[in-house]
């Protein structure tokens, strides 16, 4: 990554935006929960259409910062339908209360009894929806022509929320079958951050919903928008990330100079906590980049869309983490691949070094750096990996290197007999496996809410790792544990493997601070096990309710 320490800006250079926390549920409007938001975030919205309509000189008791009002309408996404006469009597009383108030369009503008009351210096113009069909694969060229028409009328704000939960809707010739465009995005998730970043303008701001968008709502500040929206309490399913994820894992409202971008890319990267780790230490490095959190069904897809956004927007995507199941498609994607992953036959880590994408999988660091700070060496020992996707097979390619007899162990038995046969190792079906007999057995499973295979049959002396993270310990940790095994939960592998796949990806250790942080961040309970088996650094607490299959 061609990125060196404090090339970030100077001090005092740092841009910032306005953070807006956006109240959904009755508790978010408690005095206690507006107190503890006074003076961090700059403007509190209440959704109208989820919330009725609080007393604004109640809220501006315990909030100093200014109020916006929102009734959203069902037909852009609102809580509940209204009649337009009530709506429309809702709005004005709304204008003589509240410092902005949310105008839709194309309705509310059309009124020009709302234009009188709301002055343009108090009003929030805004479009939801999907993006017409028919403008390209990305809409760009839709978006841009939605907010032409929006600016015909004067505001402080232009808001535009493209809905990209559900496909746009294309017309189908038959029987000829539509091409494949070279960059699909068929959703429009692209086209949001793109207008962004060709506007130029201070007044906009532009992102796409749902959890597939998160990361278009994180990255607009730092290509122009003025504002960041953060939900009160938790993320929603529109996915509009909270106030402390915004604070949290992005350092939020300051908007350091970027210069290149990586992320995480799963079916749940929403809650990894890689963002937070990674940023973390870019910003203690002083690194000009920022980690998102990418939320994809089909990798190949989404890389190419994201790398095209990236070469244009002037932001490069530099490097990938990838999850499950999306290992085998990094590998296949990456110009170079290390001769471990091509073993294997998965990839978790993508990133771009001298004009190349390179592949690798930090999945057998972290397994074996896991037991080894557990005092464990696997040279000699029975090793069973339940799971042959891309961390299984990375685990019993790591413990095949170590000296281990590994057993594959598979539910679906066709896949497992062909990993083990293309490995070399022996293969047993879930169905018929007995931990008996093994010294050190592997969970790589996506399976969290039960342990995948019972551990009263495990000798005493045995260790279990799990490569999947979940906060509290999964069964299968608290089973172990509960038996006298010495359990290594992912919160070890993943601390191992985010040092590692930090490096990679940055050409920079991972600082200690950010890990230390994270570790007086957690309440410590001991696994059980021989003394000194866990390492100094080894915790089993609760890390705000997330969790992730196998891969960070």
């Amino acid at each position: 990554m061609e990125l060196t320490e404090g090339s970030g800006g100077r001090p005092g250079a740092v841009r910032r935006a306005r953070l807006v926390a956006v109240a959904t549920e009755p508790d978010d409007l408690s005095n206690a929960r507006l107190r503890s938001l006074d003076g961090v975030a700059d403007s509190l919205e209440v959704r109208a259409d989820l919330l009725g309509d609080p007393d604004p000189a109640q809220l501006r008791k315990h909030f100093t910062g200014t109020l916006t009002y929102c009734l959203r309408t069902r037909a852009q996404g609102g809580g509940r339908g209204l009649v337009p006469a009530e709506r429309f009597t809702r709005l004005l009383r709304a204008a003589d209360h509240y410092d902005v108030v949310d105008l839709e369009w194309p309705d509310d503008p059309a009124r020009p009894e709302l234009l009188a009351a709301v002055p343009p210096r108090r009003r929030r113009i805004s479009w939801h929806g999907p993006l017409p069909a028919g403008r390209g694969t990305d809409g760009h060229a839709a978006l841009r022509e939605q907010f032409a028409s929006l600016r015909t009328v004067p505001a402080a704000l232009y808001l535009l929320d493209v809905d990209a939960r559900s496909p746009t809707p294309t017309p189908q010739p038959q029987p000829q079958p539509q091409p494949q465009p070279q960059y699909a995005d068929e959703y429009g998730i692209t086209a949001a951050p793109s207008l962004l970043a060709g506007l130029g303008r201070g007044d906009v701001t532009a992102f796409a919903s749902g959890p597939a968008g998160s990361w278009t709502r994180i990255l607009a500040p730092w290509l122009g928008a003025p504002v960041v929206f953060g939900r009160v309490s938790a993320p929603g399913p529109d996915g509009m990330p909270s106030v402390g994820q915004l604070v949290t894992d992005y350092g939020l409202p300051e908007l350091p100079r970027l210069r290149g971008l990586f992320g995480i890319a799963g079916r749940n990267s929403g809650r990894s906590l890689s963002p937070r780790l990674h940023n973390a230490a870019l910003r203690t490095l002083g690194l000009p980049a920022l980690y998102l959190p990418f939320q994809v069904e089909a990798l190949a897809p989404f890389w190419r869309a994201a790398v095209r956004f990236g070469e244009e927007s002037g932001l490069p995507v530099r490097g990938l983490t990838v999850t499950a199941p999306h290992k085998e498609t990094a590998l296949a994607l990456a110009d170079r691949a290390s001769p471990t992953a091509l073993q294997c036959g998965a990839a978790n880590l993508l990133w771009r070094e001298e004009g190349l994408w390179r592949a690798d999988t930090t999945d057998t660091v972290g397994a074996l750096q896991s037991l080894a700070r557990a005092g464990i060496d696997p040279a000699g020992l029975r090793a069973a990996v339940v799971g042959c996707g891309g961390a299984g097979r990375a685990v019993a390619v790591a413990l095949l290197r170590a000296g281990a007899q590994v057993t594959l162990v598979n539910r679906c038995d066709a896949r497992g007999r062909d990993s083990a046969r293309r490995m070399g190792v022996r293969f047993v079906p879930l169905s018929g496996f007995s931990a008996a007999g093994y010294g050190v057995l592997v969970q790589a499973t996506p399976l969290v809410e039960r342990p995948p295979f019972p551990v009263a049959s495990a000798d005493p002396e045995a260790t279990v790792l799990e490569m999947a993270y979940r906060d509290p310990p999964t069964p299968l940790m608290e089973a172990a544990r509960a038996r006298g095994l010495l359990g290594i939960d992912g919160w070890e592998v993943l601390l191992v493997e985010v040092r590692e796949q930090f490096r990679l990806l940055t050409g920079h250790p991972m600082p200690p601070a950010v890990l230390r942080a994270l570790y007086a961040g957690r309440a410590r309970a001991p696994a059980v096990g021989p003394p000194g088996q866990n390492g100094p650094d080894a915790f089993h607490g609760p890390a705000d309710g997330l969790r992730l299959a196998p891969g960070v």
